[in-house]
């Protein structure tokens, strides 16, 4: 039994431990929060006219097969190793330093074999190295290079 009068206190909640937990929730995902405006711009490349490739008298076509076997010149290679490609390669380019590269590889090709190409190339001084491409199915419908 309660003997005395009295006045019930009203229930407060109490604002301020919010407040300090929002403020430094906020500080955390502003500081965390990366902004990246370059996704948000539309970029239109330039167009140009590119002129017809020059025919390069010194080509070397270098196939890499997805079995990792080389061809140079539709010549089977049967060392893979990348010795036997720079001397293979010195051999076709005639000691020309002006001899391109054409590296014609397999779509499931392994990196690895495109890199000992190249290498090979580097090691018998030859800079200029080009990677034969064909169209796909859709941009060759269209009619588009």
């Amino acid at each position: 039994m309660n003997f005395r009068p009295g006045t019930r206190d009203e229930p407060e909640i109490n604002l301020i431990p919010f407040i300090d937990i929002l403020l430094v929730v906020l500080i955390f995902l502003m500081l965390t929060t990366t902004y990246s405006k370059f996704t948000e711009l539309q970029v239109n490349l330039p167009v140009a006219d590119a002129q017809a490739p020059k025919q390069n008298p010194r080509e070397v076509v270098v196939a890499v097969g997805a079995d990792g076997r080389y061809s140079i010149n539709k010549q089977v290679l049967e060392g893979v190793g990348v010795d036997a490609l720079t001397r293979v390669l010195s051999l076709a380019s005639q000691d020309s330093r002006e001899t391109v590269i054409v590296i014609s590889a397999d779509a499931a090709a392994t990196h690895q074999s495109v890199i000992n190409v190249m290498d090979a190339a580097r090691r018998a001084g030859l800079v200029q190295i080009t990677f034969a491409t064909q169209q796909s199915g859709a941009s060759a419908a269209r009619g588009k290079p």
